[in-house]
């Protein structure tokens, strides 16, 4: 009755109000959002706060979480544009409004397959500054220009300048893999951004943005008076959303999707929490929403996976098709502090940045030690990092794969045992893998993903040691004990279920219980044969 009643409370909503909310999807530019009467979460203060407290900054966060918007709004800030922030907070903070010269760039357009395309890039960016500020014909390379530029322009507006770079990192991101290539894109970048020291007594303020920390890498070995503010506990939602700021600002849209949903607004809010809250960038920290997973949420008045959807891990893809990281390690043991500011160690862990591009959060935090555990941050980032991974280790396209993990569910729901194996064997069938090397790694890896999909959609607990997988799986009607071996047998695997009493926690429970009883031959790489025996 109550929920009913809350429901209907809903309807109450305006219809004008409905359609007069507008989500800024795509759009990175603040002048354009504030003109254009776009919702708009205030991180004004923030702006503030840096721009009082210090001069050189940096930032690290995920693709899609508001590094270009709050370049952006730093730009109109430093431009003097008040009219922009009427309402916000920094307008009853700032009384001066001065207008500085400002150099943006933002790295993030080009795919940098060799040198020429990031000089290229940079000379676009130079001759443009340089039709306003000047150019010197003795400065040859892009760093002297850089340097000519900023000093011209502070001299001829007499203000000190203002730089920001948008992913600073893209040139080296797109190169890992390719050591030579990497050198050399490092070699210009470090010498670029090595004028921000050099020319001090000229900047007033600069930030760089990206996904990624490079700190051996040393792109900035010379720019040693930034102040990486990635894991500050002040700004950790900064950039993202936290949950206060969605109901202060989308509490509407809130409602009217829980309406659309049949379900009451706080359990709208407690999906939401579900799918797109988590991120943690510092530990005992509140947890920050995807904002563009929110946003797109509110705007198309439905759930989906939306932040994944517009890129895939192909960093961890191309590792796992060369190299032998277990997907277990991902979610169990520690990472030290140093790193996981560092995505150098890559070819070893890519744990840095899986946690550095969104994939992994801070779940947990070891003072003694000084390191974190790391975990997905929500339902969204799981399923759809699984779901990608997943037919890279079956015979089965993405599609296919989805559609089979469908069937499974309702075959484990509706107890049909031998179905559901008989699906799990032909999905592992060895027709036309793309993962090579170790084979108990491949039968490990696919039992981690496999099982781990389930896991969104029923209960499963799962360990793993010295090669096997004790897999439990329950549901209201049924509960599945599945014992998986190594070159042995199925007889071998069920005979350990009844003889080790692993069904001995259910006995007072009314599910159905099956044990079943696998063995998968590292020759063949697939299931050989199973076998299974009904419990209580």
């Amino acid at each position: 009755m109550e929920k009913q009643k809350t429901i209907t409370n809903f309807a109450a909503i305006p219809s004008m109000q409905r359609q007069m909310t507008k989500y800024p999807i795509g759009i990175q530019n603040f002048e354009s959002l504030r003109i254009d009467d776009y919702k708009y979460v205030d991180k004004t203060a923030y702006v503030y706060e840096m721009a009082s407290t210090g001069r050189y900054y940096f930032l690290s966060r995920p693709r899609r979480f508001g590094k270009s918007l709050l370049l952006s709004t730093i730009e109109a800030y430093f431009e003097g544009k008040r009219e922009l922030f009427k309402g916000l907070a920094i307008e009853k903070l700032e009384n001066e409004w001065k207008q500085y010269p400002i150099l943006h760039i933002d790295l993030n357009a080009e795919r940098y397959t060799d040198e020429q395309a990031l000089t290229s890039m940079l000379h676009r960016h130079l001759t443009d500054w340089e039709h306003t500020y000047g150019h010197d014909n003795s400065e040859g390379s892009v760093s002297q220009r850089f340097a000519g530029v900023i000093r011209r322009a502070y001299e001829k507006t007499g203000l000190r300048v203002v730089i920001l770079v948008d992913e600073y990192d893209k040139p080296m991101v797109t190169s890992l893999g390719n050591e030579q290539l990497q050198e050399n894109l490092r070699d210009i970048l470090k010498a670029f951004y090595g004028v921000l020291k050099s020319c001090d007594r000229y900047i007033r303020f600069a930030m760089l943005t990206g996904v990624t920390k490079f700190s051996k890498v040393s792109v900035f070995s010379d720019l040693n008076n930034l102040r990486d503010i990635s894991m500050t506990e002040s700004y950790t939602a900064v950039c993202g959303l936290t949950e206060q700021e969605i109901r202060d600002n989308m509490d509407g849209g809130v409602a009217l999707l829980a309406q659309k949903c049949g379900i009451s607004k706080e359990e709208c809010y407690a999906k939401l929490r579900t799918n797109y809250d988590g991120y943690h960038f510092r530990q005992n920290t509140t947890g920050v929403y995807n904002p563009f997973s929110v946003i797109n949420t509110m705007a198309s008045q439905a759930f989906g996976d939306y932040w994944f959807e517009t890129g895939t891990p192909t960093l961890l893809v191309t590792m796992l098709q060369t190299g032998g990281f277990s997907l277990d390690n991902m979610l169990a043991g520690e990472v030290s502090t140093q790193m996981l500011g560092s995505i150098e160690t890559m070819r070893d862990n890519p744990l840095p940045l899986l946690f550095q591009s969104g994939y992994l959060t801070i779940k947990d935090y070891n003072e003694e030690f000084d390191s974190y555990t790391l975990g997905f941050p929500n339902k969204e980032v799981e399923n759809g990092f699984i779901k990608f991974l997943l037919p890279l280790y079956s015979n089965a396209e993405t599609t296919d794969s989805r559609f089979a993990i469908q069937t499974f569910i309702r075959e484990i729901r509706d107890g049909q045992p031998e179905a559901f194996m008989k699906r799990l064997s032909a999905m592992m069938a060895d027709t036309d893998y793309r993962i090579v090397g170790n084979s108990e790694l491949y039968f490990q890896n696919f039992c981690f993903l496999f099982f781990r999909l389930l896991g969104l959609y029923v209960e499963v607990e799962r360990a793993t040691s010295d090669g096997r997988a004790d897999i439990t799986i329950t549901t209201r009607q049924y509960i599945y004990i599945i014992e998986m071996k190594l070159d042995g047998s199925a007889g071998e695997a069920l005979s350990q279920i009844e003889r080790k009493r692993y069904a001995a926690p259910f006995a007072a429970n009314t599910q159905t219980t099956y044990n079943i009883g696998v063995n998968f031959s590292t020759k063949s790489r697939t299931i050989t044969e199973w076998k299974i025996s009904q419990g209580n």
